[in-house]
């Protein structure tokens, strides 16, 4: 049974989107403002996804100065317009400034030049600025219209068969300064840029002792320095929203030093390009550096990124979120009616939402007029709790108080890493240990997991915030052994990082809680790992980073096939029988086709995709992306699709096979990896210190006080390990039901498959609200 049949078999209201028809429509797309990554794969998902429903799609190039020149600036596009963009940084379609748009006589031209090709929906990628003008442009469309009739430039019948322009915006922005979404397209991008030259900035600044001042973008809005501080460590961060209090050049030349006399070889300091002091008078960085060199006497540099950060390929992140946005933009578009007011396609949490326009601009305009009027605490505020969160985190790890201010609470705390590692585990665990000396806890660090627990390998030397490799060892046959050490060493809480292997040592602890008493104790985990398949959280740390991995082989891969037409690769990814890193990794690499476990395929099915690629190979598009889970099938081996594919092929396209293999769990973690690890850790020993505090030294038995602390849906949740048995399937290591097989049939489309697609989760306008500061990109 098909999808939309269960659902009229089940009595289920969910619409799918074989309801929705865009026969007869004609959809224009356009970027504005400033480029960034990702524009690219929003404008192909728009094409492809309004091509898909049956519309015509035209390219509006160079925003609306193409718009209102009209002629070759607006083009028909076709499937393969938009072949290879993946990969590609900027906008193909071209974005630009337009004074002309902003008068009433170009907004007649660009209504008139629509009007002729039949447009009446309007899909614009870019900012706040952007978006309000095609706001004002559907607002006045009517009158607009009116008006060419009256001078003769349109037939009255045109006029009348196109009386309604409908508006959807997606936000493509690297500063992430629009209110509404938590995140904008580009933004995750631009991070990657920024901490690949931090991390290659520190290594020299390590070698000859040196300060570091980074200026980053962000004119009106601090994000990006806000996120790359927190997830490189730096010393100090200036940002408009948030200045320093006055005499701040006294405690940063303090801080500095305090850290140099802590033998740190380097200090880093990034600068907001718009960071501003408590009089809005601007800071600089060569304010700061000239700072440093007068009063510390410090060997200091400069080091200003600029358009670097909105250069390079688009992150994994952005590739999928401009996906899915511009899916949801097309279907926004076609159930619009002329009572729909314009509005945004927005990221909550792993949803897509709708959001009116003009509530998200408005409240970015307030950020900025409370700016103006140094009402500083609420333009934090307005910038939602995300913002507010990553600040107060950024304060807590990177300021520490003299020993004798904390208040000791005597109490012990370990963290242990269990399994295979993962990209992000370090970051976790330095925000682990760093909150907890502040709330005044003695941290211990356990080395090799539970089997160098069971050995005594636990060392009072955890505040270095370093991994311990973990083995993947399980505490069964331990227990006394474990037990003995948790008295030995009076450990009243435990934090475990780690993957399934953690989720299942987890359990074991809390079963021998009835014969040892040792383990009546907090416990919590934070999941960490590339399959991303512990059950109660829809990411784990580590997943990101490998993400990003598959997603650069891959366009390697196509970038070697370049050269040769007719070519198809197999590329077998880890995961175990988790397919997310296969489905999500297809998606963001634009393959035909990904096979993983929970979506059960035969013969029949790989032979469809066979003839589906031998079509393909008749247009421009002369080469094939297929990607295999490295436990979707013990039959149908990475092998036998390869032999299948070569044999079936012959003469049509030949077939290459790659097992990308461990360098997924390896490299420099991603800048989400970094900030999920910081703040989901750093959330963890928070809970920790609020649940030793609430029994004052009695022992914990509930269900409530041994968790797995996730993201679900929205929220960040602490679940109790005890519910989440009954979520998860043992024999296959993954939860019953994961988040992401709903972006499964979107992968399809795009890549020109015929499929159900439910799109009520998308259905409903929203209004502005402020995120929780624990939503998807409260780690960002």
């Amino acid at each position: 049974m098909d999808a939309a049949a269960a659902a009229t078999a089940t009595g289920s209201l969910r619409k799918f989107l074989e309801n929705l028809s865009g026969a007869g429509k004609a959809i224009g797309v356009l970027t504005s403002g400033g480029d960034a990554q990702g524009m690219n794969a929003a404008v192909r998902a728009v094409v492809r996804m309004g091509i898909y429903v049956g519309a015509k799609v035209y390219f509006i190039c160079e925003g609306y100065q193409g718009m209102v020149d009209g002629g070759t600036n607006i083009v028909e596009a076709n499937w393969e317009s938009v072949s290879s963009i993946l990969q590609v940084g900027g906008t193909i379609i071209g974005s630009a400034r337009c004074k002309d748009f902003r008068s009433r006589e170009g907004r007649l031209k660009a209504a008139c030049n629509l009007v002729q090709l039949g447009i009446t929906n309007l899909c614009v990628i870019g900012g706040d600025g952007s978006l309000t003008g095609a706001n004002i442009f559907r607002k006045e469309w009517s009158g607009l219209l009116e008006e060419l009739a009256k001078n003769g430039q349109l037939d009255p019948a045109a006029v009348q068969g196109h009386a309604h322009l409908n508006v959807v915006g997606m936000v493509g922005s690297i500063d992430n300064d629009f209110c509404g979404t938590d995140m904008t397209i580009g933004t995750d991008s631009a991070l990657h840029r920024i901490i690949e030259v931090v991390d290659a900035i520190m290594t020299t600044a390590q070698s000859h002792q040196r300060t570091f001042v980074l200026e980053v973008m962000g004119r009106h809005c601090g994000y990006l320095a806000l996120v790359s501080a927190l997830a490189c460590g730096a010393d100090w961060v200036f940002l408009p929203e948030s200045p320093p209090e006055e005499h701040w050049e006294e405690h940063l030349c303090l801080k500095l030093s305090e850290n140099r006399a802590r033998k740190k070889r380097l200090n880093i300091i990034i600068v907001a390009e718009g960071a501003i002091d408590m009089k809005n008078k601007p800071i600089t960085s060569e304010e700061v550096k000239q700072l440093v060199v007068r009063q510390l006497g410090y060997d200091t540099r400069v080091t200003i990124l600029g358009h670097v950060q909105r250069g390079g390929t688009p992150s994994a992140f952005d590739r999928i979120l401009a996906s899915r946005m511009g899916v949801a933009a097309v279907i926004a578009l076609l159930e619009a009616t002329p009572e729909t007011p314009a509005c945004v396609v927005s990221l909550s949490g792993n949803h897509t939402v709708r959001l009116p326009l003009m509530e998200c601009v408005q409240m970015t305009q307030d950020v900025q007029k409370a700016m103006d009027e140094g009402r500083f605490k609420d333009a934090v505020r307005l910038r939602g709790r995300s913002f507010e969160g990553n600040l107060n985190t950024y304060k807590r790890l990177a300021i520490k108080l003299p020993d004798d201010q904390i208040p000791k609470s005597n109490c012990n705390v370990a963290v242990i890493n269990v399994g295979a590692p993962a990209a992000g585990m370090n970051a976790a665990v330095r925000a682990a240990v760093r909150v907890g000396i502040a709330d005044g806890h003695r941290m211990l660090a356990i080395y090799d997991g539970f089997d160098g627990f069971a050995k005594g390998q636990v060392s009072g030397r955890g505040g270095k915030g370093r991994c311990m490799p973990g083995s993947g060892v399980l505490p069964g046959k331990y227990l006394e052994a474990i037990a003995t050490q948790m008295r030995t060493h009076n450990i009243h809480a435990l934090l475990i990082i780690g993957g399934f292997e953690a989720y299942l040592g987890l359990l074991e602890l809390s079963a021998a809680r009835e014969k040892h008493e040792e383990f009546c104790v907090p416990m919590v985990m934070v999941p960490a790992t590339v399959s991303n398949n512990v059950p109660g959280s829809d990411f784990s740390i580590g997943a990101d980073t490998a993400l990003n991995t598959i997603t650069d082989t891959c366009d390697r891969i196509k970038q070697s096939a370049s050269g040769t037409k007719r070519r198809v690769f197999i590329i077998e990814t880890m995961g175990g029988y988790c397919g997310y890193l296969a489905n999500m990794g297809g998606l963001a690499a634009g393959a035909d086709a990904a096979y993983i476990f929970e979506e059960p395929f035969d013969i029949r099915d790989l032979q469809s995709n066979v003839e589906h690629l031998t079509e393909k190979m008749k247009t421009t598009i002369q080469r094939g992306l297929v990607l295999r889970n490295e436990s979707c099938s013990e039959n149908y081996t990475t092998d036998f699709i390869y032999q299948l594919y070569s044999e079936e092929g012959r003469g049509v396209f030949d077939c290459r096979k790659n097992v990308l293999g461990h360098m997924q769990q390896g490299g420099a973690p991603s800048p989400f990896d970094r900030n999920f690890g910081t703040k989901i850790s750093a959330r963890a020993m928070e809970w920790i210190t609020s649940k030793l505090k609430e029994f004052k030294g009695k022992r914990f038995v509930t269900d409530d006080s041994v968790c797995v602390l996730g993201i679900s849906k929205r929220n960040v949740l602490f679940q109790p390990i005890a519910e989440l048995k009954k979520e998860t399937d043992f024999e296959h290591r993954i939860p019953k039901e994961q988040w992401w097989l709903k972006l499964r049939p979107l992968m399809k489309i795009l890549a020109k498959y015929k499929t159900s697609y439910d799109v009520s989760d998308a259905g409903q306008m929203e209004h502005v609200y402020y995120p929780s500061p624990w939503s998807l990109y409260f780690l960002l």
